[in-house]
């Protein structure tokens, strides 16, 4: 099968496409033929050899972690699906012919592969970091960088618990953010005041590790309010950085409900084949994107 690896730490010129064999699905595990798999900045984060996790990643090394397909295996002690499913979820190695998820649910109907692989780590991440933050119904979110796809999900997601949201992003997703419920502003010089127009800030999220962590807790009067998914050096700030996924299975689970009742929608902007994950990777650094970038298999 064709798979996107990299054997060694640095910019998206070390991924390669190439032969490799077919992966097997352990206990508690499905294999799909892959039809999509979403692009998230962790990959490139890991492909830089940026330590996200208890553990360094051991190279060489496949990408990505979302997918949708169909399963065409299924692993010892796994109930409630059968093969020729389509399904979404998270797993390893996933810019690949065939991969392995440790966690998936059924995809909603209307949904296509494309954008089903849009959404398992950015609805769990999400959920994890509204909850992080502590913001509740009646109380106003600050976002910063929310147009991406874990923003577009935060902004619905709020909205439907009643959360008002400031979003931040470049003037040409202004109209983007308002369409999903937002108070939006651009970012750039004067933004804090162009947010306090807007109305007090009960909680802010760090979408985009921009530099604004001291701004954020200015507006919020607490970095205890503040959490971050893209600044490192936030908790020299005292801000949390959220970076160990919750429960993947219930976040799935939450998506494919919101999606179904009409209440979660993520865009693709953009779609690129296994021979262009390198490109894919240059774009979702770049930031400044509507929704979600996707591999099409």
């Amino acid at each position: 099968m064709k798979k996107v690896s990299f054997a060694e730490f640095g910019g998206p010129d070390v991924l390669q496409l190439l032969d490799a064999e077919e992966p097997h699905a352990g206990p508690g595990q499905v294999r799909i033929a892959v039809r999509a798999a979403g692009v998230n900045a962790v990959d490139w984060r890991l492909r830089e050899g940026q330590r996200l996790g208890p553990h360094p990643i051991q190279l060489p090394a496949g990408v990505g972690l979302d997918a949708a397909g169909v399963v065409d295996r299924i692993g010892s002690g796994v109930e409630g699906v059968e093969i020729g499913d389509p399904v979404f979820g998270e797993g390893f190695s996933t810019y690949a012919e065939f991969a392995v998820l440790s966690a998936w649910a059924a995809m909603p109907a209307g949904l296509t592969f494309e954008e089903a692989a849009g959404y398992p780590s950015v609805v769990e991440t999400a959920l994890r970091i509204i909850g992080a933050v502590g913001a509740q119904s009646g109380q106003t979110l600050l976002v910063s960088g929310a147009a991406g796809g874990v923003g577009s999900a935060v902004l619905q997601i709020a909205r439907e618990r009643g959360i008002t949201v400031i979003g931040t992003a470049g003037a040409a997703n202004q109209d983007y953010l308002r369409s999903l419920g937002a108070l939006a502003t651009t970012y750039g010089e004067g933004w804090v005041e162009r947010v306090r127009r807007l109305g007090p800030v009960d909680a802010a999220l760090d979408l985009a590790g921009s530099g604004v962590i001291r701004e954020l807790i200015e507006l919020t009067g607490d970095p205890q309010r503040v959490v971050s998914i893209a600044d490192l050096d936030a908790p020299k700030l005292g801000v949390r950085f959220s970076g160990v996924a919750g429960s993947v299975p219930d976040a799935l689970a939450e998506a494919a409900t919101l999606i179904s009742q009409g209440k979660l929608r993520i865009p693709v902007e953009k779609s690129y084949s296994l021979s262009e994950a390198a490109a894919a990777h240059i774009d979702s650094q770049a930031g400044h994107s509507r929704g979600r970038r996707v591999i099409v298999i």
